[in-house]
């Protein structure tokens, strides 16, 4: 599917984690753990952050920046309908904004 992460929920709808394909490598690979039998529930820790799907382009960039986040998960009337990701942000902003955020999450990651 060309993506690096995906969203955990459960048989509510409701977001419980992400799972990256860093976690897969880090948490699994790395460790000689096989990746057959990990679950998702093991690799996955703590809780998301997400925001509003109504939240504006400014408030996304500086939650992500805040959290030093590359994936940020889009929640309405608590329930998972969307994701933005970097990737997302270098289509849709100017490359002013691209520019800060980069600066501000992957510099400092």
């Amino acid at each position: 599917m060309n993506i690096g992460s995906l969203p955990i929920c459960g048989p509510d709808d409701r977001l419980h984690g992400i799972i990256t394909d860093r976690d897969i490598v880090v948490k699994c690979l790395a460790k000689g753990k096989d990746p057959k039998v990990m679950t998702a529930g093991q690799l996955a820790q703590g809780k998301p952050v997400t925001i509003d799907v109504e939240a504006d382009a400014g408030h996304i960039l500086q939650t992500m920046e805040r959290d030093h986040i590359r994936r940020l998960p889009i929640i309405s009337d608590h329930r998972l309908v969307g994701m933005i990701s970097e990737a997302d942000l270098a289509r849709h902003l100017s490359e002013k904004q691209v520019g800060r955020f980069v600066e501000g999450v992957c510099a400092t990651a």
